[in-house]
Parts: C-alpha cells; sequence; structure tokens
C-alpha cells in the first residue's frame, strides 16, 4: 500500500495553518561541515598528492661563487583515485492522493523536502561509518587513539579534568607529524554536555561577555576554528517494529562512541598544495546538480503519479590520516 493513503492526507476540519512534520534542520548535520567539499567535473577521476617528507625537508646549501645552487625536488603520487557514486530515493505522488488531498498539503514540496532529508540522512551516517571512529586516526602522541588513561588528569566529566591541556597536547602532536595545527573538532552531545559544564572551559570564559558556553566560545577557548556537534538522529527501528526508537547518527546514542570525539586539521577550503585530514568529492558536473546533489521531478504514466526523484552524488575521502587524532571513552 503507498504512503500517505487516501485517508491520511484528507481531515474532516482541517486546521490550515498547522501542519507537523519532523524534519530536522539542516545545521545538525555535520558530514558537509568537517571537510571541505571539492566540486569535480567528472564522477570519477585521479587526484595528487604530494610527499610531506620532501616538502619539509630542507636542501639548501651554501652556494660558492660561481658555483651552482643547490637542486632539490619533490615526488607526487597520481595513483590516488574517487568514485562519487550516486545515492538516489524517490517518492511518488498518486493523482487520486493529489486530488484528495486537503489545501494545506502540498504534496510536491513535501515530497522533495522528504526525499532530500532522506539524502542528508546517508550522507551523515556514511561520514559517521568512515571517520568518527576508532583505528583511523594517527596523529596522536602515540600514533593512535587516545584513551582515557592517556588523559592529562582524568576523564572530562570528572573533577579537575584539563581537557584544554589535552587537547593542545594532541593538537601539537598533530603539528609536530604534519606541519598544522588542528582546526577543528567534533564532538557527540554526551561529551559537549561535559565540556560546557567542565571547569577548565567554564573558568577560562567566566569574565567574558557571554555567560553561556556554546559552540563559538568554546572553539575559541581551545583554539580552533569551530566545534561541531553531531546533534543529528535517526530512527534505528524497523518499520514494522512493535515500537519506534531514535537515536543520534555520529556517536550512535546507546553505544561506546557517545563518549568519543575527533579532533583534525581540515583544510577551510579545497586547495591545490594544501593537505586536509579528508575531503569530500562532490559531482558538481551531474546535469542539473548543485553540491553534488539534484532533485527531479516527472511523470510516471504507468502508476498515475508524479516522481520526485533526489539523488547525491559525493565520495567522502580519508586524505592524511596524520592529521586527525581521535578520542576514545573520554567521559564516564
Amino acid at each position: 500500500m503507498p504512503n500517505p493513503t487516501l485517508q491520511s492526507v484528507h481531515v474532516n476540519t482541517p486546521l490550515t495553518n498547522i501542519s507537523i512534520a519532523y524534519q530536522q534542520s539542516a545545521d545538525k548535520f555535520v558530514a558537509h561541515k568537517v571537510f571541505p567539499n571539492v566540486p569535480v567535473a567528472k564522477q570519477s577521476d585521479r587526484y595528487y598528492t604530494y610527499d610531506q617528507y620532501d616538502w619539509n625537508r630542507s636542501e639548501a646549501q651554501l652556494r660558492a661563487p660561481g658555483a651552482e645552487s643547490a637542486g632539490g625536488g619533490y615526488r607526487l603520487n597520481n595513483t590516488s583515485t574517487y568514485y562519487a557514486a550516486v545515492n538516489a530515493i524517490h517518492k511518488d505522488v498518486d493523482d487520486q492522493i493529489r486530488a484528495n488531498a486537503d489545501p494545506v498539503l502540498n504534496m510536491d514540496r513535501d515530497a522533495t523536502e522528504y526525499i532530500t532529508h532522506q539524502l542528508l540522512l546517508k550522507r551523515e551516517r556514511d561520514w559517521a561509518t568512515s571517520f568518527f571512529q576508532q583505528g583511523t586516526w594517527t596523529g596522536s602522541t602515540t600514533g593512535a587513539d587516545i584513551a582515557t588513561g592517556q588523559l592529562a588528569n582524568g576523564d572530562w566529566d570528572q573533577a579537575n579534568s584539563t581537557p584544554t591541556v589535552d587537547i593542545a597536547v594532541q593538537s601539537a602532536s598533530i603539528m609536530a607529524r604534519t606541519g598544522f595545527w588542528p582546526n577543528t573538532l567534533v564532538l557527540t552531545p554526551s561529551v559537549y554536555n561535559a565540556l560546557k559544564n567542565n571547569d577548565d572551559i567554564v573558568d577560562r570564559i567566566k569574565y567574558t561577555q557571554k555567560g553561556i558556553v556554546g559552540e563559538d566560545l568554546m572553539a575559541s577557548v581551545l583554539g580552533l576554528d569551530k566545534v561541531l556537534v553531531t546533534w543529528a538522529v535517526q530512527t534505528t527501528s524497523n518499520e514494522q517494529a512493535a515500537a519506534d526508537t531514535m537515536g543520534t547518527i555520529v556517536g550512535s546514542t546507546g553505544t561506546s562512541a557517545q563518549q568519543d570525539c575527533f579532533l583534525c586539521y581540515a583544510a577551510p577550503q579545497p586547495s591545490l598544495l594544501k593537505p586536509s585530514a579528508g575531503y569530500t568529492f562532490v559531482w558538481s558536473g551531474y546535469t542539473g546538480a548543485q553540491d553534488g546533489m539534484r532533485i527531479s521531478r516527472f511523470r510516471m504514466d504507468q502508476l498515475r503519479a508524479d516522481r520526485v526523484e533526489g539523488e547525491l552524488a559525493y565520495d567522502q575521502q580519508l586524505i592524511a590520516a596524520d592529521l586527525g587524532c581521535y578520542f576514545i571513552g573520554i567521559i564516564t
């Protein structure tokens, strides 16, 4: 049976100024904010990576009168590739349902917002699975994930803990390994709530004009460009479940990842000769696409319906594992 049904789009006394949809704001999603988007004309291609050690090894020498200057060079790798796979979903608007719908319902608008939301959920899940996880990042002092026992003064939700010190230590490690100071911290809601009530953070801002620790102010205290909180949620139960359940997408509710966070250097914008922990290649060359997304509406005569279809073409790529550090279990 197609959803929505005839009965669900028509009520006897509609309230034309009220309709309820649980559509999350796009601001709640972080996948498109952590790493810069790289618009690409082709769905797949190669890209160059430079050898960081060649760039940071000085070959310059004193030059004697009449002598040639010292020569140098760097290695290039052109074997790295991306493939912007197309994710797609559609929603059919049936003629009978459209004809019977009350004026308060805009079936085409609602279908467009629904499929757009579905694609954002998919992109967020893909990012969480690939990057917000253990065993991916190598920029820490140990070259591996930082656990609670490696924090200077204990878990960040405990008295006397010093998250500013812990983040600064790992930032310095990434800087020493790569030459780039981290600029982005991704927090689960649980870790964010612990940090904004942490005395180490609060004591540093209590004399500023703002009395409430928000994401921007926290970033300033930590010496970062941005702090991102993974607020976006998803339905975790299937449609036939006896009871529906919800949970956060990144750092899933009910899992140990709720206690984790991720620190990295992400290039402010894509650029030649500028590394980044990751890049998201978006297929802007796909006809009609904007930032890799395109929405189409076309007739399905055999179904006696209009189809609204959404597509989102991207490839989220790990570029430099040593530009990131992953903290595990840093709250209790």
